[in-house]
């Protein structure tokens, strides 16, 4: 399988449209971006959960999910389920973040997620980070919409294992949820990375790129 290498990356951008979902959908990655880049910027926005224990919840986790990085979250108090309805205040703050820095890579929603929250936001992030790879990741629940991903990251089984283990231990409200589990998490993993001959893999949708050669 032809592996593409993506050298450089020095600051990411994270969009969310609940807490949990960015570590649900690139925790893995994330644990192997900050481990392999000193001081990686990182800056996350969450729609909703902002003044909750579910905020509290997000800034222990993205350390955690981020460790020695430079982390600037922050954590809308949009309605959960009703996003859609405050168009203009997402469109807001995803134009505010884009205009804080220039991400190398920027992590989204994947655009047919069968959450209206995510939805929104996956139709939104193209509009404000244009000349940016954008990674649509997936999120495990309830609904049967994972998608057929075009991109792949592999992960160590110890990062795999460490990224359910992490979910868990920080989310504790979700812990309620059937789905919420180290086995879930792991599952998916591992489905991913037998899609990529590896032990474990995070999947991606990439809308589009651009392909350059260098001498």
């Amino acid at each position: 399988m032809l592996s593409l290498h993506a050298p450089g990356i020095r600051e990411i951008a994270l969009l969310g449209a609940h807490c949990d979902d960015l570590a649900i959908g690139a925790g893995g990655t994330l644990l192997t971006l900050a481990t392999a880049v000193p001081g990686l910027r990182v800056r996350a926005l969450v729609l909703c959960g902002g003044g909750t224990e579910r905020e509290d919840e997000e800034r222990k986790a993205l350390e955690s999910f981020a460790p020695g990085a430079d982390i600037e979250l922050t954590v809308l108090d949009l309605p959960d389920g009703h996003t859609p309805a405050h168009w203009e205040s997402v469109k807001q703050a995803l134009a505010a973040l884009a205009r804080r820095g220039d991400p190398d890579l920027v992590f989204a929603p994947q655009p047919a997620d069968a959450h209206q929250d995510h939805r929104l936001l996956a139709r939104l992030a193209p509009t404000e980070f244009r000349d940016h790879v954008l990674l649509g990741y997936e999120i495990l629940k309830w609904e049967s919409d994972t998608p057929r991903p075009t991109l792949f990251h592999p992960l160590p089984a110890a990062v795999a294992h460490l990224k359910a283990r992490l979910l868990v231990e920080h989310y504790r409200s979700q812990r309620d949820r059937d789905w919420f589990d180290e086995s879930a998490f792991l599952g998916l993993s591992r489905l991913r990375g037998v899609q990529c001959r590896a032990e474990h893999a995070e999947a991606f949708v990439v809308d589009k790129a651009v392909l350059v050669f260098e001498r």
